[in-house]
């Protein structure tokens, strides 16, 4: 049975109430909006194999309740919880996550198959035991930088210009959108969470603390990400009741309306204009 996002709150609090919580995830500090990324919420038909990828690729355990896990990365959370999937992320909206490493050799030492990408140093994919494509950019990279669109220096975003400071860390989260949207796609990020708007490469893209947002143009809409593998991405909020608020006031429907489950302890959903799951939270940083 699918885990929903309400669900995986309360039985995360309940845990919390009856044992100690797992280990800090290393999420960034909030934007002035009071938003970061949170997690990505995979749903695999073997969880276990599924974490000793995420782990053995640098990730660090958390606890698993019931069938699903947590794996902590420096920016991000992997969720991962059994049950069936329509498909991979490749024909959903959301077609990859991405992330940074020191080295791919470093990668295919701790025993992965790194698919090179041919024509361009430094980018390769892995593959989880499932299929699902993991993008990955090591140091001699030269397409991973970041550049807002005023111009004008941003302190966070600017941390993809910078060494990499931590054996791996979350870059971006690669979406595709109809190509008369992509303009329209990357101001509705900008706007509705704060985020800071400029180009990664050649791409749109927008810059959220722990994550960038990447635009591609697709020929035809794609499918939702609900019921895939990728099911939904998460952002922790703070004040998530007064954002909520906000986002109802600006027009926004939420598929699921803000609920508090447990003492600082907030969730809500909402579904993009493309068909992204993303679910609100509050407090999931302190697991």
């Amino acid at each position: 049975m699918r885990v929903r996002p309400a669900m995986f709150v309360v039985m995360l609090v309940a845990m919390v109430r009856i044992g100690p919580s797992a280990p800090a995830q290393h999420l960034d500090p909030p934007n002035p909006a009071g938003v970061r990324m949170g997690h990505v919420h995979y749903t695999v038909q073997n969880v276990d194999a599924n974490r000793d990828f995420w782990v053995r690729l640098g990730g660090t355990p958390g606890r698993t309740f019931g069938s699903t896990a947590v794996v902590g990365f420096p920016g991000l959370m992997i969720l991962l919880s059994e049950g069936p999937a329509s498909g991979n992320s490749e024909g959903s909206v959301v077609n990859h996550l991405a992330f940074r490493v020191r080295a791919l050799s470093d990668v295919e030492a701790a025993g992965f198959d790194v698919e090179h990408l041919e024509g361009y140093q430094g980018i390769g994919s892995v593959f989880t035991p499932e299929g699902e494509r993991i993008e990955l950019f090591d140091e001699t990279a030269t397409n991973m930088g970041f550049t807002t669109d005023t111009g004008r220096p941003a302190p966070v975003a600017d941390r993809h210009n910078r060494p990499l400071a931590t054996d791996i860390a979350s870059h971006h989260i690669h979406l595709y959108v109809p190509e008369a949207d992509v303009a329209r796609a990357k101001a509705w990020y900008a706007t509705t969470f704060g985020a800071t708007p400029g180009m990664r490469w050649r791409y749109d893209a927008v810059d959220l603390p722990g994550i960038n947002f990447n635009f591609s143009a697709s020929p035809a809409a794609l499918e939702p990400t609900t019921g895939r593998m990728l099911d939904h991405i998460g952002l922790e909020v703070d004040n998530l009741e007064a954002f909520c608020r906000q986002l109802e006031s600006a027009g926004i429907r939420l598929d699921e309306p803000y609920t508090m489950i447990g003492p600082g302890i907030g969730t809500a959903v909402l579904t993009d204009p493309w068909g992204t799951r993303i679910e609100l939270t509050e407090g999931f940083d302190s697991f």
